[in-house]
């Protein structure tokens, strides 16, 4: 199967205008968002994993949403899980995996009240529908130094595969924001073990506040991934994306973007199906609200992609 289109001309695409809407946020103006999408073709159709949020006065994020659709656009809620189920101050970007030999999972990132601190859960059932009911498991518990949040999860065979953006938090409130994005592996996705750093802030460049991997993909025998950077705690919210490429899954180099200044442009993830590949991403409306689109990529990527 041939390659993506290269990682510049997706850039371009993620920052132009041929794109649709799949996703409108909940609400007009600042603090309204709808995004952090997490993409998955399985059988005969999209599924498509993604957060609500409000402003902070209204509650953050409220809710994690699993849809599905035939053509990649127009999707049609399933099921989803809130913050309130989980005692969470917030959620945030979720990752959704179909279980090899059947059922699903979705991983979680959740905010500790009147705190910086973050953990991620998951939450898995036999069918999709079911859910919000589901079995839950601890797998990133964090503790008084290390938040985590916004993973993306692949399944190969009977390995598993994480990139979790990490958050120091010895550092006090005004420096919680900075990221990392590290390695992990697990037999089981449930119990995982660091491998270390996959990509870092690059000091004085763009991304030197933060480097967060949000989607991983091959190319030949070259790892890339796309990743949300920023250069300033002021920043935070207002990622723009880049590409990094990794000798292997560990260990990634920032070498092209961003996309342009003045607009967000963050959390892509891509879905192959049969007729190409799609891909999702969360930008910033000329009101400050953020909604999720998708484009579809001219060229289909490799089938190993997160």
């Amino acid at each position: 199967m041939s390659d993506p289109t290269t990682p510049i001309e997706i850039l371009d695409l993620l920052s132009g205008s041929d794109f649709e809407v799949a996703v409108q946020p909940p609400g007009e103006g600042t603090g309204f968002w709808a995004g952090g999408p997490s993409a998955v073709w399985h059988e005969d159709a999209f599924y498509l994993a993604y957060r609500l949020r409000r402003p902070v006065r209204e509650g953050r994020g409220y809710a994690n949403v699993v849809a599905r659709s035939t053509d990649g656009v127009h999707f049609d809620e399933v099921t989803r899980v809130t913050s309130e189920q989980f005692g969470a101050a917030s959620l945030e970007r979720p990752a959704l995996v179909p279980i090899g030999g059947g059922g699903w999972r979705l991983y979680v990132s959740c905010s500790t009240r009147d705190s910086k601190h973050w953990w991620v859960e998951t939450i898995e059932a036999d069918d999709l529908s079911d859910l919000a009911g589901g079995r839950r498991t601890v797998v990133l518990p964090g503790d008084d130094a290390t938040a985590w949040k916004d993973i993306v999860v692949r399944q190969a065979g009977p390995d598993w595969q994480m990139w979790a953006c990490r958050h120091p938090l010895d550092g006090g409130d005004d420096e919680a924001d900075r990221m990392t994005s590290v390695y992990l592996t697990s037999d089981d996705g449930l119990s995982w073990t660091q491998v270390g750093t996959a990509l870092a802030p690059t000091a004085g460049s763009w991304d030197s506040r933060g480097a967060r991997i949000t989607s991983v993909i091959r190319s030949g025998a070259d790892w890339v991934a796309f990743y949300d950077g920023r250069a300033s705690a002021a920043e935070n919210w207002f990622e723009r994306t880049g590409v990094a490429i990794g000798t292997g899954p560990d260990s990634f180099t920032a070498t092209a973007g961003p996309t342009p200044a003045g607009e967000t442009v963050r959390y892509v993830s891509f879905a192959e199906s049969l007729t190409g590949t799609r891909v999702y991403w969360e930008a910033s409306r000329a009101d400050g609200a953020n909604e999720l689109r998708t484009a579809k990529v001219p060229r289909p990527a490799s089938p190993s992609q997160s």
